[in-house]
């Protein structure tokens, strides 16, 4: 019998690398981990559950993630793996999902809410032209300054949520909105999503004039230095 591997190897990965997502600068991230297992108490001790993964990540850029793909094995129908690929897409703060057993295929778009049975994954670029018109960016440059790259000096990966937060504020500040409020608990890494949202501004030499210069940034910290 036809294993969940067996479909991710022999239908899920060709696709998808057929519909581009596996050449430079986009990529396909294969059983990401979201979150490390839930921590159970049993008697005096305790166990780690197993952490939680998603199939394919399907990345525009690194640091921009636009779908996630659930696989089930050949005998399951597609529909079987829609609540999980709806579930993870939405912890991601992703806009589109894919559901398949290898040979049907749901898309899931959160723009339209609906969900469509197709034959061939979207292409990054099609998916991002998607994104982008869902979104309200309708400027060239609002695109090009939202997906430049993190600051990756000294190996750091951030964490799904820190992604999310940098994100969606870069894209709220390119948007023009002039007052935003980000609530982090604390050892969420604040500074680390305060520090990447500075660079991706700085490094996109974004600022309200519209002149083509770096910003200036006031960086104030609830603490003596």
């Amino acid at each position: 019998m036809a294993t969940e591997a067996d479909t991710c190897r022999k239908f899920v990965v060709p696709k998808l690398q057929s519909a581009g997502w596996d050449s430079d600068p986009h990529s396909i991230a294969e059983q990401r981990t979201i979150t490390d297992g839930r921590v159970v108490p049993v008697g005096k001790g305790f166990i780690r559950k197993p952490p939680t993964r998603v199939d394919y990540l399907l990345r525009y850029m690194r640091d921009f993630p636009l779908a996630v793909v659930e696989a089930k094995a050949a005998y399951k129908t597609a529909a079987d793996a829609v609540q999980q690929a709806r579930t993870y897409a939405e912890m991601l703060g992703l806009k589109f999902a894919y559901a398949t057993n290898g040979h049907d295929i749901i898309e899931i778009d959160y723009f339209t809410g609906k969900e469509t049975h197709v034959t061939d994954y979207a292409t990054p670029q099609e998916l991002w032209a998607r994104y982008q018109a869902g979104q309200g960016l309708g400027k060239v440059e609002v695109g090009e300054r939202l997906l430049t790259p993190f600051n990756h000096t000294g190996g750091k990966d951030e964490r799904y949520y820190q992604q999310i937060a940098i994100n969606r504020t870069v894209e709220a500040i390119l948007k023009g909105h002039e007052r935003l409020l980000l609530t982090m608990a604390t050892g969420t890494g604040k500074t680390f999503v305060a520090f990447q949202i500075c660079w991706k501004l700085w490094s996109s030499r974004w600022n309200r004039t519209g002149e083509h210069r770096r910003p200036r940034i006031l960086y104030l910290a609830d603490r003596n230095i």
